[in-house]
This record gives C-alpha cells, structure tokens and sequence, in this order.
C-alpha cells in the first residue's frame, strides 16, 4: 500500500465515524436545508491537506495547481478549481480537531513545556494587516518582538505532542500551561519563564512536579542527578518546534482567513503526529522514573 493510500484510508477510516456523530450534535434552526455532497469529500479535504504538509511544499496553490491536478487527478477524479477548494477548507477544521486529538502521543511520566511564536505578518506591515485584527496581537520572544500568536506545547520523552493550544502573542507562558497539564502526571520540565509558586502549586495538585532551572536572584533547589541530565536535554522541545515549523510549514504569513489559517496549523500538527521518526530523549527506560536515566553520548 502507498502512503497516500495509507493516509486516505485513515481519514476515511476516521470520517465515516466523526461525521454521524457531528451531524447528531448540530444544533438545528428549524430550516430545511439542501445536503448536496461537495466533488471533494470530507476525507479527501484532509488528505490533501495532510499531504501538502508531508511533503514540503512551501505554498499550498502550488501545490494543488501542480502536484494534485498534474500528477493525483486518478486518485482525486473530481478535483475543482483551486478557489473552489480552499472555499472548501474550512469544512475540515472541526474533523481535524478532533483527529488530532485521536492520534497525539500520551504522557509517560516525562513532559516538557514550551512556547513559540506563530508570525502572521512581517513586523513592518502591523498597522497595514486586516486579516487577524481583533485576534493576534504583538508580543515578544527571545529571537525579538513579533505579530501574531503563541503556540503552547507539551511532549513526552519521545518527541509525541500531547497537548497543544493557541493565543496571541501577548499572553503569559504560564496560563495556558493550566489547561495543557489536564491528564499529566509525573515531572513537568519548562524553562524559567514557567517560574511562579502559584503555578506549582496548582500542578501539584494534579500531581504533576514542575522542574526548572532557577533564576540569579533566586536561592538554589537541590535537583537529582537525572532531573539536571533532562533539564540539559530540555532542548528536545525546540527540535521539535524546529520540525513543526520548516518541515511540517505551520507558520507563513499568506494567510488570508483566520478559519484557513486554523486548518493550516491544525494539518501541520496532524503531519508531525504522523511521522514515523521523531527526536527523542535517549532515555534508557521511563517506567518507572526512579530508575530511569539518560544514555551518555
């Protein structure tokens, strides 16, 4: 079986139990409506879009106007004009949501947490962009300031997203860490922009051990030898937000619908989870932590 046999088989795979379940839960207005079905499919909305990310095209026209109706028209024998698909896009943000949430890895004792900035537009065209006015907003990282959101992460020692969430650029590191901890357990490791007590207190309750490094102007905290090799090895999260954004491309500034821009980042996130090599942490074992230690190079 090819990989694009393989991938459409498990949109499809996936689509045929998502959509009854979606359709039993809209809400309706009491009008009848016709439900003609679109010459692209739900499924193979996805699959184009999962593809275009898994195989580096760095603009989503060019490849569907030369890759998909040169080389896929056997596959996908009832293409429409490229407007007409991405007027079709958005049809598949709510499906690969929740696809998303089917696939992402799960918590093996060993998190790490971190931010990065997802740019909408180059920093002398602020005043000039209208496309996510009211919704990005200017913030700053460690590379400089920027406009537009911030993507949080959490990842196991394995390099498998398990949580991510969306903000704008100006929002504290530290809140949405809230939301992605549901479901973790064991040690949490961030950088020390994640420093708070209010913070480690509340993951503690959940039973989640946050772990940093600490500031100059703060007294030392004794750390295990295997908590020191993991917060040196912390730099696994930036490889893999290095991979999400030159590989899997979740970050350009031609977007030009919020909603499109979604189904972009949603798509890229979707790629990563399918990749069959990730960066890992060398861990001998992780189960259980007490004994687990990294391999020395």
């Amino acid at each position: 079986m090819d990989h694009l046999t393989e991938l459409y088989c498990l949109m499809d795979d996936f689509c045929k139990e998502f959509e009854p379940v979606l359709k039993g839960r809209l809400i309706a207005d009491g009008k009848r409506r016709r439900n003609r079905s679109t010459s692209l499919s739900l499924a193979e909305l996805m699959t184009l879009m999962v593809l275009f990310h898994q195989i580096r095209y760095r603009q989503f026209k060019l490849f569907y106007l030369h890759h998909v109706c040169r080389h896929l028209r056997k596959e996908f024998p009832r293409l429409p004009s490229y407007q007409r698909c991405v007027e079709l896009l958005p049809r598949c943000a709510v499906a690969m949501a929740a696809l998303f949430e089917t696939i992402k890895g799960k918590c093996s004792g060993l998190s790490i947490a971190d931010s990065t900035p997802v740019r909408v537009c180059h920093n002398l065209r602020i005043s000039r962009h209208r496309v996510f006015r009211g919704l990005a907003a200017r913030g700053k990282s460690s590379t400089g300031w920027f406009f537009g959101f911030k993507l949080h992460l959490v990842i196991n020692h394995m390099g498998e997203l398990l949580g991510v969430t969306l903000t704008p650029g100006n929002i504290d590191d530290r809140k949405p860490l809230r939301e992605l901890s549901d479901g973790l357990f064991g040690k949490l490791y961030a950088d020390k922009g994640y420093i708070a007590k209010w913070l480690t207190e509340f993951l503690a309750t959940r039973g989640v051990e946050l772990i940093t490094k600490v500031r100059r102007n703060m007294k030392p905290v004794a750390r295990s030898d295997f908590d020191q090799a993991v917060l040196r090895q912390r730099s696994l999260v930036e490889t893999v937000i290095d991979e999400l954004k030159n590989l899997c491309q979740i970050e350009h500034t031609r977007h030009r619908s919020p909603i499109n821009f979604t189904v972009n980042l949603l798509a890229g996130l979707i790629a990563y989870c399918l990749m069959p090599a990730k960066p890992t942490l060398p861990l001998q074992s992780a189960h259980p932590l007490s004994k687990a230690r990294l391999i020395p190079n």
